[in-house]
């Protein structure tokens, strides 16, 4: 019997695939359970560069050559040295598909848990770690997945009832059943030592079960979830507590979980994805501004492009050098205006304009209002996605 996949639709998949803005399928149809997402960015096509790290970790101690990934989109190291920007989520299951073919799917789940101590999946850790209690741990964790998954194909659901807790593990991507069976397994892994850490003592679950064929042996398995109620070629992936052990009170400083969701939808504002090649160019744009504009020449140098050859480059991502540059001007003057306290003289020197008549203008150009209202209503000022918006007037 092979994977039960969660259905998604075609349309749902090539979007995907291309490369969301708007995340579909699973956020907007909410299922029983599910978490409310809806004021939360889910950067969806992305996952978090601390997944990204660990996975490259993971599969170099493996025994996967890291020339077989270090082309990938986002794994410059410029990109995965901070955690602001978003890796593509077909980089991470690139790098899954090649620790797949160093091992089974079992033992790569089982070397991944091992790689996967606290703090290596970052700011989503804590969020599951940190709460009054084991459960409302669980579901920040699930309203949060987005700090460190792709929220638009990943989900977590929570069923609760007196003697138990159960928690699903929903995966939409469409994954081969090798690399898709590591990746929920592990998924599933992480929370009995989460518990277990936050709780200060050994939690048990009472039953996994796996959206798999069973392997010929399950040692690794039984070592991951440290159980032998393992059942296999179910419907979806979960791991059932007792509600006794996820309902009491743990250890934890007051107010910090509050301090981790601001925290966490801050991060989530603020990320910078990258899921293609204009992606990185607009990325590296910003990081080589030094509060300045550049110039095209300047910018083809950052890449070691030809100014001719990026030209072209952009023109296949139907762009222009023009257009990205009044972007770029857009996001700063806009910045500058509602972050600073720096005169519109200055400002329109830092952004190229010849005088402040130009930022004037081209700031009521963008928002509709004089330039004393962009600086008084942040919100209303600044562009809605975290990448550059194109400027097309």
């Amino acid at each position: 019997m092979t994977l039960d996949r969660i259905p998604q639709p075609a349309k749902v998949r090539a979007r995907h695939q291309q490369g969301l803005t708007r995340q579909t399928g699973l956020r907007h149809h909410r299922e029983p359970g599910r978490p409310d997402t809806t004021d939360i960015p889910q950067l969806p096509g992305t996952t978090a560069t601390a997944f990204t790290r660990l996975n490259a970790s993971a599969a170099t101690r493996l025994g996967v050559s890291p020339d077989k990934y270090a082309h990938l989109v986002g794994m410059a190291p410029q990109h995965l040295a901070g955690d602001r920007y978003r890796t593509p989520s077909s980089t991470n299951v690139r790098i899954w598909e090649l620790m797949t073919l160093r091992a089974p799917w079992h033992e790569v789940s089982l070397h991944m848990a091992h790689q996967s101590t606290l703090g290596t999946l970052g700011l989503w850790d804590y969020l599951l770690t940190q709460a009054a209690t084991p459960l409302e741990g669980l579901r920040d964790a699930a309203r949060f997945v987005a700090t460190v998954a792709d929220a638009g194909t990943e989900a977590l659901r929570i069923e609760e009832n007196e003697q138990h807790i159960t928690l699903s593990h929903i995966n939409a991507a469409d994954l081969t059943d090798e690399v898709a069976s590591a990746i929920r397994a592990y998924s599933l892994s992480l929370f009995r030592p989460r518990i277990s850490e936050s709780t200060r003592r050994a939690i048990t679950p009472t039953k996994v079960a796996l959206a798999a064929r069973a392997p010929r042996t399950h040692d690794s398995l039984i070592q991951l979830y440290g159980t032998r109620a393992i059942d296999f070629a179910g419907p979806v992936n979960s791991i059932t507590f007792k509600t006794a052990d996820l309902t009491a009170p743990q250890p934890h400083a007051p107010g910090l979980s509050g301090l981790l969701r601001r925290h966490a939808e801050q991060l989530l504002a603020e990320a910078i994805p990258l899921r293609d090649w204009l992606d990185i160019f607009r990325a590296d744009l910003r990081a080589a501004r030094n509060e300045e504009i550049p110039t095209l020449q300047s910018a083809a140098r950052q890449m070691s492009l030809s100014t001719r050859t990026l030209q072209r480059r952009l023109e296949e991502h139907q762009t222009t050098w023009s257009q990205e540059l009044q972007a770029l001007r857009r996001e700063q003057t806009l910045r500058l205006l509602s972050s600073t306290d720096l005169s519109l003289s200055s400002i329109a020197e830092r952004v190229g304009y010849a005088d402040t008549g130009g930022v004037r203008r081209a700031v009521q150009r963008w928002t509709g209002q004089p330039v004393a209202a962009a600086r008084a209503h942040n919100d209303d000022c600044h562009p809605r996605e975290p990448g550059i918006a194109r400027d097309s007037s």
